[in-house]
Formats: structure tokens, C-alpha cells, sequence
């Protein structure tokens, strides 16, 4: 991965390269960011920076022995730390048994979705995660010399969803790594790490993508010129996943607004055997995709209360969305738009926790349906 196959982020990018050149990169670094902003990507284009044996003023060369093993991911110095889950024939997964497979997906898509690969490896019930096994192996590898590069690098992808016995094993090492190793945590969730964790990295934050970049990068995309990827842009708000769900007409979110839809119009009707049902239908989808569900709802809820608010340049909707917001927006409002937000968290979080899903959801249809009336 080299900067310039990276989506906008030229000040950031800028920012990495000097500190290269400066001899001034941290041990540790956190690299915090919303969804699709390309953070992952950034994180990779860095590390074969600095990997790379013939660098240029503004990116790695490409050509290298070391950057031809970057572009597959298979640099012996490159170590990437990624959730997992455990199956009936791996009992205690670590990040090298799904190797294969997170090149592959990585490699054809460089901005991915914890949604998405927990798709690609988890069964209905289960959520990918960092378990306690990885830090034996991150502290195992990194203790080792580097094989061709002058530092080995981990990366840590959604460092959040790391077990709690994990996380504190790896503290002594990433406050006092072995020498020529360098640590980047990529996350989503700052407010899901440790404190210790974060007191230990030096944190970048990185925004995301500009406008006009990512409708220069939607243009080269099949179909785009169909969906004018200017308003594309616009409506996914710098996040280059949902701009390509929009493009494709994702299932996963036509899934999503249908059943939004449903549990708002049965609620407001106040119709209990159609709120029990949809609990029943929502109850046995598997928690990846409940967990989807739930952050969909809080991104909706509040596209349609600035809706309602006329803020038409601060909303993220595609065509079905917005007509089915053209009467819903009203019912989202300052009186209830609070309440409906914690709702909506509260059951991610028990989702994430492994609560009871069917009593989770028919919770939430049922306050619903008093807060859509308020």
C-alpha cells in the first residue's frame, strides 16, 4: 500500500512522511478515526514507508524487494493483529489463523468494515475479538530480530475489541518494546480502550475524508457515473464504505432502513403483535448483524432529526431513505431524539455484552413505540 493509493488525507499523510525523514516516529502510535476514513490504509502506506529501501520524497517506491511484500502483506516484519472468533477446530484463535484470509480481503478492499469481516468469518452468534492467546504471540514475535527491515511493525486493527487480560499483557510491551519495533493501534472507539493503553501511544487523530476527494475517488468507480458522485460524496460524509454501500445499493443496509421502518411504523401505531414479531424476526439474525442494525439506527435517527432541523448539507441519506424521511423527519425531534439515541446505544451495548437477544429487542420495540408518539 503506497500514500498515494490512499483517499485524500494529504496533511496527515504529509505529517508521517516528515517524521521519517526527521528520525522522530514514536514506539507506539494510535491512529484514531471514524469509519472509512482510510485510517488502516494509512497505517500500512506508513509502515512500508518506512520499510521501504528506496524511498521517495513523498511515498515508498513500489519496487523494492520490501514494498513487492508489503503490496501482498507478507513482509516477514510486518505483523498485523486483527479479531477473531473461535470454532469447534480452534478453540484458541490467534490473529495468523485467519491470515490467509485477511490478506485476501484486505488486499481487495483497503478500507474495511469490522461488520464485514465479521461476516466473512464469524457464524450468526458470534463476534470477532482480540483474545487473551494474541498477546503471547504479538510479545513471541516482536521479541525476535527483524528479518529484512530495520524495525518490525505491528498493527493492531480495532485495538477496542481486545479482551481485558490481553490488553494488560501487552502494556509492559508497548510502554517498553524491543528495540527496533514500532506499535500502530488503528481505532474506532477511543472510549472503548484503556487508559493505560492510550497514555502508552502517541495518538493521531485522522479525520475524515474531504469532500471533493472522495468524489474524485467514487468517479473511477463502476457505476458511478449513473449516481453523480458529487451528491455521493456529500451524503456519505467522508466514509468511503458507505459511499460504496450507496453505489451498490448495499443488502445489508437495504436490510437495515426496511427494518427501522418497520419497528418506527408499528410502533407509532402502537400495533404489540407486529413489535413482537419484528423482536422475534430481529432476535435471530445473528449479533454481527444486529450490531449493524443498532449503529444504523443511531445514524439514521439523527439524519433524520437534522432533517427536521433543515440541514440538508449535514445529512447522509440515498433515495429510499430520503422518502421515506420526507414524512418520518417531524416525528424525530428535541423532545424525544435524546431518548431514542440511548435506546439505541443501550442495546448495542447489551447486543455486544451477549445479552438475551429477544428480550434486548422487544425492550426496545416497546420503548420506541412510546418515544416516536412523544
Amino acid at each position: 500500500m503506497q500514500f498515494r493509493e490512499i483517499i485524500g488525507q494529504h496533511a496527515v499523510k504529509s505529517m508521517l512522511i516528515q517524521l521519517v525523514k526527521e528520525q522522530r516516529v514514536p514506539h507506539a502510535m494510535l491512529f484514531l478515526g471514524p469509519p472509512g476514513n482510510g485510517k488502516l490504509a494509512v497505517a500500512v502506506a506508513f509502515a512500508q514507508y518506512i520499510s521501504c529501501k528506496n524511498k521517495m520524497d513523498e511515498d515508498a517506491c513500489g519496487t523494492c524487494s520490501s514494498c513487492l511484500k508489503f503490496k501482498k502483506l507478507i513482509h516477514p516484519d510486518l505483523h498485523f493483529t486483527i479479531p477473531v472468533i473461535k470454532t469447534q477446530s480452534i478453540s484458541k484463535p490467534v490473529s495468523s489463523d485467519y491470515m490467509v484470509r485477511w490478506r485476501e480481503y484486505f488486499i481487495r478492499n483497503p478500507y474495511p468494515a469490522y461488520e464485514k469481516w465479521n461476516q466473512l468469518i464469524a457464524e450468526e452468534n458470534k463476534q470477532g475479538m482480540i483474545y487473551v492467546e494474541e498477546a503471547s504471540e504479538i510479545i513471541q514475535k516482536l521479541n525476535k530480530k527483524p528479518y529484512e527491515a530495520d524495525f518490525k511493525i505491528s498493527i493492531i486493527w480495532l485495538p477496542e475489541t481486545m479482551h481485558l487480560t490481553c490488553a494488560n499483557k501487552i502494556l509492559k510491551i508497548l510502554e517498553e518494546p524491543p528495540e527496533n519495533t514500532l506499535f500502530i493501534l488503528v481505532s474506532e472507539e477511543e472510549q472503548r480502550l484503556l487508559g493505560t493503553i492510550r497514555s502508552r501511544c502517541q495518538t493521531i487523530r485522522i479525520p475524515k475524508i474531504e469532500e471533493s476527494d472522495l468524489a474524485a475517488a467514487l468517479s473511477l468507480l463502476p457505476g458511478a457515473a449513473e449516481s453523480n458522485p458529487a451528491v455521493l460524496a456529500r451524503i456519505a460524509n467522508g466514509n468511503y464504505i458507505l459511499a460504496e454501500e450507496f453505489l451498490q445499493e448495499d443488502e445489508a443496509r437495504r436490510f437495515n432502513h426496511n427494518q427501522y421502518a418497520g419497528l418506527m411504523r408499528s410502533g407509532y401505531a402502537r400495533n404489540l403483535m407486529e413489535l413482537l414479531s419484528w423482536a422475534d424476526e430481529m432476535a435471530s439474525i445473528g449479533r454481527t448483524r444486529q450490531i449493524g442494525f443498532l449503529r444504523y439506527c443511531g445514524e439514521f435517527t439523527r439524519n433524520n432529526f437534522l432533517s427536521n432541523l433543515k440541514k440538508p448539507e449535514l445529512v447522509a441519506m440515498d433515495e429510499a431513505e430520503e422518502r421515506f424521511s420526507t414524512r418520518f423527519a417531524p416525528f424525530i425531534h428535541e423532545r424525544n431524539v435524546i431518548h431514542l439515541f440511548s435506546e439505541f446505544e443501550k442495546g448495542l451495548r447489551d447486543i455486544a455484552s451477549n445479552g438475551n437477544a429477544k428480550v434486548i429487542f422487544t425492550d426496545l420495540a416497546l420503548k420506541v413505540s412510546k418515544l416516536i408518539r412523544v
